[in-house]
């Protein structure tokens, strides 16, 4: 049986504190300055490391190699992966027959300066001969670089290649996006497409899903396309080699996370939107389905059915904890590339703080940071601690799964003397749901003066 990886800090800095660490519990909306200085200049912080994609990146030069996720497989994780445990539970053994349809592939290769990314592409083979279909694609051209990802059914993410320092700010500029949501007012696109995924054919979450016959057809299975498509602007994950995998691993893995959640023509209570402007909430479609959700996650379980912690939900409009899930601010991609949007993640002063600026609907251009101590108002933010010494297992917990399978526990989730390494994450984790096409660039990290 797969236990959960306790993965301790290979590599920390040391660094000051500086008198400008941000306050726990604050949000702003004022556009910041770079107060002068050479691009990508930060007061209060240093570079040192950044890609500007001005040399040629293409995946192909890596070869695709098949991967079963298996314990010898280097991206085996704990009972959650692909062919974890938590699957033979809620599925029985109708999941390993499913499984044993599904052939993956994967690549991956360091690049940047001394390698300080990693990109990690997979891919699947539907038809059985050898090869992976349609699969995605890294490349770069004109400064920018291209995750391009034909197939719902693969994945492509930019990560950091080591553990993240103490402290730190990463970035990243958007230039491009088309995984779903609207476009000219609709989520049906001219060219045929819905909300971003190709037409023709079936698409569905097969073979990972938190219940249900899993016996079923692969057609009959909960469909994506009509579901919800997505990216992620940027993540902190919990463990090392940040990787595609099923969507429900992605959900108990992120520390705190800005992505998309793109929901077709969705009218029901479990989204809303804030408007920034008014400061008031809104149903889900007086937006555009281009979101962006800022989320802390924090301990309590989200799903009773499936592993995911609860949401801290941080906006203009306040503070939210479960419930519907909160659009912060709504994009508009059709202003892509003349104007940008830059993510950032900070770990500074025992707190982290999420950050988004660009021109966002309803109040144009403006920036927008939420700032959450690691432990505030009784809450954590989940497995933040990156040494065994800074925390002391109050949290912990034992998660327990049944189905067809059996019962399985999941014991000390997040016992003392544990740590959970700080990566970064860019792009589509989800070899289930999401597909499209998204263009980034200036991929920075800073620590502390």
């Amino acid at each position: 049986m797969k236990r959960r990886v306790r993965a301790g800090l290979a590599l920390a800095v040391p660094l000051v504190l500086s008198a400008t660490a941000g306050t726990a519990g604050t949000a702003g909306a004022a556009e910041a300055g770079t107060g002068g200085g050479p691009p990508g200049a930060r007061p209060g912080w240093r570079l040192v490391a950044a890609e500007p994609f001005d040399r040629r990146l293409d995946d192909a030069r890596v070869p695709w190699r098949p991967d079963d996720d298996g314990p010898a497989s280097p991206y085996d994780v704990d009972m959650y992966d692909n062919d974890g445990a938590y699957f033979d539970t809620v599925g029985g053994p109708a999941f390993r027959t499913q499984l044993a349809t599904v052939r993956t592939f994967r690549k991956s290769f360091a690049f940047g300066r001394r390698g300080w990314l990693t990109a990690e592409l997979a891919a699947r083979d539907a038809d059985g001969d050898g090869r992976p279909d349609r699969p995605p694609t890294l490349t770069s051209r004109r400064g920018a670089a291209d995750l391009d990802e034909p197939d719902y059914r693969g994945g492509v993410v930019i990560r950091s290649t080591r553990d993240l320092p103490a402290e730190y700010r990463v970035e990243m500029t958007l230039r491009g996006l088309d995984f779903g949501g609207e476009r000219d007012g609709s989520w049906d696109y001219p060219d045929g497409r819905i909300n971003g995924y190709a037409p023709g054919g079936c698409k569905t979450v097969f073979p990972w899903a938190s219940g249900g016959d899993f016996s079923r057809p692969e057609c009959a299975w909960a469909d994506a396309r009509t579901d919800s498509n997505g990216f992620y602007y940027m993540s902190i994950m919990d463990y090392r080699r940040v990787a595609p995998h099923d969507n429900i691993f992605v959900h108990g893995h992120r520390k705190v996370a800005m992505d998309g959640y793109n929901r077709y023509k969705y009218t029901g209570t479990g989204l809303k939107y804030c408007n920034p402007a008014t400061k008031r909430y809104e149903p889900y479609s007086a937006g555009t389905g281009n979101g962006v959700n800022a989320i802390f996650m924090t301990d309590d379980r989200r799903y009773p059915a499936m592993p995911g912690t609860e949401y801290l939900m941080q906006s203009e409009c306040g503070l939210a904890k479960g419930g519907a899930i909160v659009s912060t601010v709504d994009l508009r991609p059709e202003l892509l590339p003349k104007n940008p949007y830059t993510f950032a993640i900070e770990r500074r002063g025992g707190a982290y703080t999420m950050e988004m600026s660009g021109v966002f609907a309803h109040v144009g251009r403006a920036t927008y940071r939420y700032t959450r101590a690691f432990v505030q108002d009784g809450e954590p933010i989940w497995h933040y601690n990156q040494k065994p010494g800074e925390y002391d297992g109050r949290y912990d917990a034992d998660w327990t799964w049944k189905g067809p399978g059996g019962t399985l526990v999941d014991r000390h989730t997040w016992p003392a003397g544990s740590a959970y390494p700080d990566r970064f994450m860019i792009g589509d984790p989800h070899m289930n749901f999401y597909e499209g096409g998204a263009r980034v660039d200036d991929i920075r990290l800073y620590v502390p003066r």
